[in-house]
């Protein structure tokens, strides 16, 4: 495996490689964008049981889970990228207006040069490379930092970029807290950061430093919620999926529920049921439910489970880092788990009666990365999408915009900034530069000095 140094001047020397080789601009080739694309889709398939083995060991993460959302999510934006991305390059043709005749207008994308990506650890694998893909398809070179939370995934990652593409194109580097600041230190053309919004800060901060230009995919207490009119059978089976799917670890999973109080005693019963038919008396036994990243983790999710009165789960295992699929009532809106985003296995669930109240409720919180609402009721989900800021989310569904690659994903406020996915990365890792074509066939003589048409004339021209 090809080392790649992680020292201050080393990591300088790799910026400055990498500098020289897009100044080369082998990179805004078409054909080499799409070689380099294919090149990843086939290196991705050629380590599918090197990177499942990689998650599992970090996560405990059902196969099918992995698969999925690692490997399946990421080959497909690759598909994707792939089918439209020449059409993306071409210079897009925008209209001009009279008084400019006979100009004519265009946008013309390029790359913006060296780009830095900080990946997470909740979906090691997917987070570090889908943004990736946009920073190839637009044309840059880029530096990847996996997390170091998740230590087999991100050596798995290091060895397929290291081992395979040249450096001066793409690198991945691996480290710790300090490697994180010794990047930071330096200029980027650009920073994408996935992460929690604490962290968050400290890139935005780095990046003022450089005036680099930052994505930040954040995250937040994301809320979920049902109404009446639902059914109530999808509602519990969409709910428990998406909640309990890689244990909780997951930024747009419902952070808790509020459910109209009429059907409460209902939903809370459907959701038992899911929760028993998905994992069994016994979840710890299940190969179908993941585990916490670490200790520091678990330690901190078992705290919030003094907070209200628990229907189902709350057992515990820090040897195996197991905690119970949980769901809690009577939580106060003031607590603990009401003050900070879950992130894992635990579900509150709070009521109101009119819907006006949950809106109220929900922002009175910082804007969410992710809002789910369960109805059937047309003049209500439009009241939700019309009165709540958010970042995307799902009408009767959990995560699923997620899947769609011609849905731009990010946040909102606090729960981020920018977006990517499908051709919104591509625009991400861009720069749309502006251009106006004048001809030599015609030339407005009052354009210039010393002027002769009257101010009455050329307000003409905008009435």
């Amino acid at each position: 495996m090809v080392t790649i140094p992680t020292s201050s001047l080393d990591i300088q020397t790799m910026i400055a490689k990498q500098r020289a080789f897009f100044a080369t601009g082998k990179t805004k080739d078409y054909d080499f964008r799409v070689s380099q694309l294919q090149k990843l889709s086939q290196l991705i398939k050629d380590n599918e049981q090197l990177i499942l083995d990689a998650v599992y060991a970090d996560l405990r993460k059902p196969m099918i889970e992995a698969f999925g959302s690692e490997i399946l999510g990421t080959l497909s934006e690759i598909k994707f990228v792939l089918k439209y991305l020449k059409s993306w390059m071409k210079p897009q043709k925008v209209g001009t207006p009279i008084n400019l005749f006979p100009s004519s207008s265009y946008i013309h994308t390029e790359p913006l040069g060296v780009v830095l990506i900080v990946a997470p650890w909740n979906y090691p694998f997917i987070l570090t490379i889908q943004p990736l893909i946009g920073a190839i398809a637009a044309g840059n070179c880029a530096i990847l930092k996996p997390s170091e939370h998740t230590p087999n995934t991100s050596s798995a990652i290091a060895k397929i970029i290291n081992n395979n593409f040249d450096p001066s194109f793409v690198s991945a580097i691996e480290g710790g807290i300090e490697t994180n600041q010794a990047l930071l230190a330096e200029k980027f053309d650009h920073i994408f950061f996935t992460g929690g919004t604490a962290i968050g800060r400290i890139v935005m901060e780095a990046a003022a430093k450089h005036l680099t230009p930052v994505t930040l995919e954040l995250g937040g207490k994301s809320p979920c919620i049902i109404d009446e009119s639902c059914n109530l059978d999808i509602t519990a089976k969409r709910i428990i999926w998406g909640k309990f799917y890689n244990a909780g670890q997951t930024c747009v999973a419902p952070d808790y529920l509020l459910v109209q109080k009429s059907i409460k005693p209902a939903l809370i019963e459907k959701l038992l049921e899911c929760l028993k038919t998905f994992f069994g008396e016994n979840p710890q036994q299940s190969a179908d439910f993941g585990r916490i990243v670490n200790e520091r983790q678990f330690d901190r999710l078992v705290s919030l489970l003094d907070q209200g009165k628990i229907l189902i789960g709350g057992q515990s295992d820090k040897s195996d880092r197991y905690i119970a699929p949980t769901l809690i009532d009577q939580v106060s809106p003031n607590s603990k788990i009401m003050s900070e985003e879950i992130f894992g296995p635990i579900l509150p669930i709070l009521e109101y009666e009119q819907i006006s109240e949950a809106i109220a409720f929900v922002n009175a919180q910082s804007k969410p990365l992710a809002l789910y609402f369960f109805s059937s009721n047309k003049r209500n989900q439009a009241q939700i999408l019309q009165e709540i800021s958010f970042g995307g989310g799902c009408l009767n569904d959990i995560i699923m915009h997620l899947g769609n690659p011609e849905l731009p994903f990010g946040g909102v406020g606090n729960s981020g900034m920018g977006n990517y996915h499908g051709k919104a990365s591509f625009d991400t890792f861009s720069h749309r530069k502006s251009i106006l074509k004048n001809s030599f066939r015609f030339d407005l003589k009052w354009r210039y000095p010393p002027y002769t048409m009257t101010l009455e004339t050329l307000k003409k021209f905008v009435n």
